[in-house]
């Protein structure tokens, strides 16, 4: 994909992905964090749950930004 041929909504939808890459990549690292931890609390159960289906959600949402993506620039 030639950079001339992107338009700025484009730069947008990429700044986008790497907001939700880098809050998936925080959510891992508390994930790592809790899972380290030798005694998990209740608060702590829930927290990780909390955690996982928040990293879930963002990972949706980065496969609608690289699908949105494809269908402006369709494969050849």
């Amino acid at each position: 994909m030639a950079l001339a041929q992107r338009s700025p909504r484009d730069f947008l939808m990429d700044a986008e992905y790497q907001k939700l890459a880098e809050q998936h990549d925080q959510y891992e690292a508390e994930l790592q964090r809790i899972a380290k931890s030798p005694y998990l609390s209740a608060e702590d159960l829930l927290e990780e749950v909390r955690l996982k289906k928040k990293k879930l959600q963002v990972k949706d949402q980065m496969a609608g930004v690289l699908a949105r993506i494809q269908q402006a620039y369709p494969s050849h």
